[in-house]
């Protein structure tokens, strides 16, 4: 063997072992993720925007109010914020959001389809969108 195939054979040994066990520990984690999933459980951080604090700012906001008059009245219930106020952008991106899912409810009912097909290695169907006039 030539100095080449020695360096070859040595990065072989080397990095094969360590990419077969990333692999293993990524189907491992994606497992996992799908069972928590399916059993309702989700990981990440806590919402800031409670249903309760998004409720109080349609609320408000129909009854003329602005955002950052909102703001200091919103306290976070949990998390490591818990107590404070949330920002003038979390509100505006929950108002959004909610804006979104009342715009197109049926959407935000099939996404959780949508995404178990997509884990299953499944394409879903394109789907039509039926615009109303107003």
């Amino acid at each position: 063997m030539d100095a080449a195939e020695v360096d070859c054979a040595r990065w072989l040994s080397c990095h094969f072992p360590q990419g077969a066990e990333r692999e293993n520990i990524r189907e491992s984690t994606l497992e996992g993720l799908d069972t928590a999933s399916r059993k309702g459980k989700h990981g990440g951080r806590p919402p800031v925007i409670t249903d309760d604090m998004l409720h109080t700012g349609l609320r408000r906001r129909a009854n003329g109010e602005s955002v950052e008059q909102i703001q200091p009245d919103l306290i976070i219930p949990t998390g490591k914020r818990k107590g404070r106020n949330p920002s003038v952008a979390s509100i505006y991106r929950a108002l959004a959001e909610h804006a979104k899912r009342e715009a197109y409810p049926e959407v935000a009912e099939k996404a959780p389809a949508d995404f178990a097909a997509l884990q299953a290695g499944e394409v879903p169907g394109p789907r039509l969108l039926l615009v109303t006039s107003p």
